[in-house]
């Protein structure tokens, strides 16, 4: 059976659908008004071998802010549908990754239970036309939707771009983990409380 999820959000602010196959290959079509934006989720898709379909649009005449916010709302349900029962899958996923002087980890749970850490310290800058602190807006939103705990850790950096994007790629390396199938427990919850909520 195919693990797939998509799912379509409008509000006032921004108009967005994504769709997601969690057993692809890392094929991705996405579209937002925010380039590095863009580059970023291209970059999930990639590095965690989900196929990924995002259309996104928003208010960014008044900033980043929704749009980011709201697709990292929107892929997080997306994951968590494809995601169905959770029966079968890893449920942990972490990686440590680097890139040039930066070196950054991401480990996460499926555990249907969100919460979030952010230990990457940041200036207010701008890499392009993205604020740097909307990297953070978008992992927490992913995470609250998603129904994940996830925690980012930054070891290493001093280049903006290398660190928001190894951040994305640890992301993408952790997620890809947690979400495949162990041959060692198909048809059980990785659970002992019989649920994953």
């Amino acid at each position: 059976m195919a693990r797939t999820g998509r799912i379509e959000r409008t509000t006032s602010e921004t108009e967005i659908t994504a769709e997601v196959g969690l057993d692809g290959t890392g094929e991705s079509s996405v579209t937002t008004p925010i380039g590095f934006l863009t580059h970023m989720v291209e970059q999930l898709s990639r590095h965690g071998l989900f196929d990924l379909k995002v259309d996104a649009k928003g208010d960014t005449h008044i900033d980043g802010h929704h749009t980011t916010e709201d697709l990292g709302i929107v892929l997080g349900k997306a994951f968590a549908d494809a995601l169905g029962d959770k029966v079968g899958i890893r449920r942990y996923g972490h990686a440590t990754l680097p890139m040039d002087e930066a070196c950054v980890t991401c480990a996460l749970d499926l555990s249907g239970r969100p919460f979030f850490v952010w230990e990457v310290p940041l200036p207010k800058a701008k890499i392009g036309d993205f604020d740097v602190e909307l990297a953070e807006v978008f992992f927490e939103a992913f995470a609250r939707t998603c129904g994940a705990n996830v925690h980012f850790h930054l070891h290493a950096g001093e280049n903006l771009h290398h660190i928001v994007e190894i951040c994305f790629k640890a992301f993408a390396r952790a997620l890809r983990h947690a979400t495949e199938l162990d041959p060692r427990a198909a048809g059980r919850l990785p659970s002992t409380k019989g649920t994953l909520d």
